[in-house]
């Protein structure tokens, strides 16, 4: 069984966005954006870089979807 939060991520690469991922899991933006955080602190790694009001995979995130 895929991590919760390993989805949330690849299902935002998918989707390109916070809130059309929340839409997909049927979660919160806001719940997407903890889980995202708390993996991120987990790892060790940036996985979202800030454009604007979204956000983009870095290559530790895309590299990691990749092996998801």
């Amino acid at each position: 069984m895929i991590d919760p939060r390993l989805q949330a991520l690849r299902v935002l690469r998918a989707e390109g966005t916070v809130t059309a991922t929340a839409a997909v899991l049927h979660l919160s933006p806001p719940t997407v954006s903890q889980q995202l955080r708390q993996l991120s602190g987990e790892l060790g790694l940036k996985l979202l870089e800030p454009v604007g009001r979204r956000v983009r995979l870095t290559p530790a995130a895309l590299a990691l979807v990749d092996h998801v």
